[in-house]
């Protein structure tokens, strides 16, 4: 046992008060009653009964309710990474098909481009040639009229050089040449330039 300096004191006697205060004592000083040795028998018994008590609640209240919780939050645990599992796939499987899908997409819009620049070519083709052919057909009618006029110009030409070669005539000469003449001298200087 201990000795402190509370038990080094003295203890007052019943009746005895307190010299400072001057009260009695409110208690008798002695040891501290878990550490009475009278008392460890008691003690130890309501100790086993207390850690029996705990014990059976722990293991069939406590430790079956955190057993439980933990297992429920296991299983939705697993089922939520199971979900998340069917979930990935699902959207592997939208991305396949869209990447699958957009590939198609991409070879139909180049065949509609190819088609579209094809129809585009045969139609300028056809526009061109068909241009063409009015050209030359309008350039077929102008050569047709202009040979019209250079024809009629010319037959014109004769008809022309003679009223003025009559007209010349009458200037320089004073008097008036027959038609007959005025052609035949026409006819001449044309021979002479053939020649």
């Amino acid at each position: 046992m201990f000795v402190t300096l509370a038990y080094a004191e003295e203890v007052p006697a019943e009746g005895q008060t307190h010299s400072e205060t001057g009260a009695a004592p409110a208690h008798e000083r002695g040891v501290f009653p878990p550490f009475d040795q009278s008392t460890f028998s008691s003690q130890l018994l309501w100790l086993v009964i207390t850690f029996g008590i705990f014990y059976l609640l722990m293991q069939k209240i406590i430790v079956p309710r955190v057993g439980a919780i933990l297992e429920n939050r296991h299983d939705r645990i697993a089922q939520d990474l199971d979900e998340a599992g069917r979930l990935k796939a699902e959207a592997d499987a939208a991305i396949e098909t869209y990447e699958r899908e957009l590939t198609t997409a991409r070879a139909k819009a180049g065949q509609i481009a190819a088609a579209a620049r094809e129809a585009a070519k045969a139609k300028a083709e056809a526009d061109r040639s068909a241009v063409e052919t009015e050209l030359s057909q309008k350039l077929a009618a102008a050569e047709s009229g202009i040979a019209g006029i250079k024809a009629a110009a010319l037959a014109e030409v004769g008809t022309i050089a003679a009223d003025t070669v009559g007209a010349i005539v009458e200037t320089l000469i004073g008097g008036k040449a027959s038609k007959t003449d005025i052609n035949a001298a026409l006819g001449a200087v044309s021979v002479a330039k053939e020649v």
